[in-house]
């Protein structure tokens, strides 16, 4: 039966006169799958196609009958035996060392006060009435009864802090990635008790940018909305423009074309442009007596009618689920909601590889070290060797172009189990080490192995004094427009710590933040500037103008300054970073486990 359809579809093409000489019985489940993505395909093409959309000559089959596809195959590592990095500190460099060292320690120590005043949320009479009259649960409890054991991973906690508007601790929402079910998924979660979850500029900011890591990653989306709307003195700022507010929607619906499942839990107001969040997610979980849903509030209803009508009977869960249809699920508490979510996470099309124990090296020196090793500025920095043989598995490094542009150290590593390639400051970018960064960054691509850039730039440009100094300069910059266009091609998932200086256009070939690196991290000592302070020399020639923008400089290049307007993901201590980077790889890889990506069309979601 099998034979007359094949040599029927086939017209005696050469591909399936191939097949039908293979050994092998045409009655096997080899054959039916076979057929039956055949006959597929051509529904697919409309029957307009010359030849079919597989091409069977390229199966290579033993005289045994096999499977086309197979799944939940255990796959077997390289083995590889890169070199252990045997670079070790010079007892003449010990100075530097502690003085590294000491500046890391006020930094961190300037990282836990603001992890503190972070943590505080909206401060202490905002918690009371948010727990104790409105009967809601802090956010940080929420996520605890949402993720595996209570863990995720929080992206820019510092984002809202010192802004000119005042502080807005976490923005006024928090963002991040955890697990549910095993499946990392990202998380944008209101936060009340800052002026009641009011959107402030930096607060839509924050939105946008974990919904371009959920895009980017394909990670499924989790909101938790609890929100008053914008904060309206600041509207300019918040409504009109590309990425501000609308853009939110636009995101969550170009994310559902993409098949990246987005899920939403209303616990508490939704008011305004906060009403589209959940009406626009896939699934959406409603907490009765607690979540509301509306444009306008019962305030505005007697504004304008003069009807005095209860927040519940305007928008509550009960009216949502049972009348409007805008929530497909109704929970009685709040731990419902949050057990129902991820009841329906569990419905997604994942297929997680199998939780195998393997045996992974620690680097053979203590992280803990990575203090001594942050450069205090970039005259302080040391063999950036050292660092990387405190962050990759078994302090071991295959370097590539060892003698070569030696100011870029490039190489490959493992990172708990998993292949890296590494762009790496150990000085100037060269016109040599950009280059070398240049083939480097196009290998990785071409294997699909992901990048990891350890960024330290230069403090300032360097200056054109004579012909040849002018000619060499020139030299240099098309070499840096080489690698900048090889790091913007790439297509490989990229990761960008800040360790030292991120200074000027050098800072875009080693995948600065215009370079939509997947993840983009600072120590707390990184300066994040133009040009680093005591360089201003360039930009003023009257000493008070120089004095007066090196002041400058030094307040605005700080890492808590850069992370409270949202230019990374983050301040990280150096002693973590290896941690970071380990996750980071899991939830990147995470895309490869879902089983459906294309999309053939667009479903209607919502009636």
């Amino acid at each position: 039966m099998y034979r007359s359809i094949l040599r029927g579809l086939s017209g005696g093409g050469y591909a399936f006169s191939h097949l039908l000489q293979w050994n092998v019985d045409p009655c096997t489940t080899t054959m039916h799958r076979f057929l039956k993505r055949y006959l597929y395909s051509i529904v697919l093409a409309g029957n307009a196609c010359s030849q079919p959309l597989l091409n069977i000559s390229s199966y290579r089959v033993s005289q045994q009958p096999v499977c086309l596809m197979s799944t939940g195959m255990r796959r077997k590592r390289l083995p590889s035996s890169f070199p252990v990095l045997v670079e070790s500190l010079q007892p003449v460099r010990n100075n530097i060392f502690e003085a590294n060292l000491k500046n890391s320690q006020a930094c961190q120590q300037r990282y836990i006060e603001c992890m503190k005043k972070v943590k505080e949320g909206g401060g202490e009479n905002a918690v009371k009435r948010h727990t104790q009259r409105n009967k809601k649960m802090l956010v940080a409890e929420r996520l605890r009864m949402l993720f595996d054991d209570g863990f995720y991973f929080e992206l820019s906690p510092f984002a809202g802090m010192g802004l000119p508007y005042g502080d807005i601790p976490s923005a006024g929402c928090i963002t991040g990635i955890g697990q549910i079910n095993g499946l990392w998924c990202v998380f944008i979660a209101n936060d009340a008790t800052v002026s009641g979850g009011t959107a402030y500029p930096i607060t839509v900011k924050k939105q946008l940018r974990a919904q371009d890591v959920a895009i980017q990653n394909r990670l499924p989306c989790v909101y938790l909305v609890d929100s008053g709307g914008a904060f309206l003195p600041l509207q300019s700022e918040i409504f009109p423009d590309k990425n501000q507010g609308g853009r939110t929607f636009y995101n969550e619906a170009i994310m559902s074309a993409l098949k990246i499942p987005q899920v939403s839990v209303v616990c508490g107001s939704c008011t305004a442009g906060g009403a589209y969040i959940p009406t626009m997610a896939e699934e959406t979980v409603m907490v009765h007596r607690i979540g509301t849903i509306f444009l306008g509030g019962p305030p505005l209803v007697k504004a304008a009618t003069g009807e005095e009508v209860s927040p519940e009977n305007l928008g509550g869960a009960t009216l949502h689920a049972e009348v409007s249809g805008c929530v497909d699920h109704f929970a009685s508490l709040e731990k419902d909601a949050y057990e129902t979510t991820r009841n329906i996470i569990s419905t997604l099309n994942f297929e997680l590889p199998e939780e195998v124990e393997e045996e992974v090296e620690e680097p053979l020196h203590s992280g803990e070290q990575l203090l001594g090793l942050a450069p205090r500025d970039y005259d302080h920095s040391l063999d950036v060797k050292l660092i990387l043989s405190r962050l990759t598995d078994g302090s071991k490094f295959q370097e590539f172009k060892a003698r070569y542009g030696t100011t870029l150290v490039t190489g490959f590593a493992r990172i708990h189990g998993h292949l890296v390639g590494i762009v790496a400051s150990n000085g100037e970018l060269t016109h040599n080490a950009s280059l070398k960064g240049s083939h480097f960054v196009q290998l990785c691509d071409q294997r699909d192995i992901p990048l990891i850039f350890l960024q330290n730039t230069v403090p300032a440009p360097e200056q054109t004094l004579s012909h040849s100094q002018s000619e060499a300069n020139s030299n240099k910059l098309k070499a840096q427009g080489s690698m900048m266009s090889a790091v913007a091609c790439a297509s490989v998932p990229k990761v960008t710590v800040v360790i030292g200086g991120c200074h000027g256009s050098d800072s875009y070939a080693m995948c600065g933040r215009s370079f939509d690196p997947n993840f983009l991290f600072l120590w707390p000592n990184a300066k994040v500037s133009l040009m680093a302070p005591d360089h201003a020399e360039a930009l003023a020639e009257e000493d008070e103008d120089v004095e007066k923008i090196n002041k400058r400089l030094e307040k605005e290049s700080s890492a808590f300054f850069s992370s409270g307007r949202l230019w990374d993901d983050g301040v990280i201590l150096p002693q973590d970073t290896r941690k970071v980077l380990r996750d980071c790889l899991k939830i990147m890889k995470q895309q490869e486990y879902q089983l459906s990506k294309t999309r053939l069309r667009t479903p209607l979601l919502r009636f």
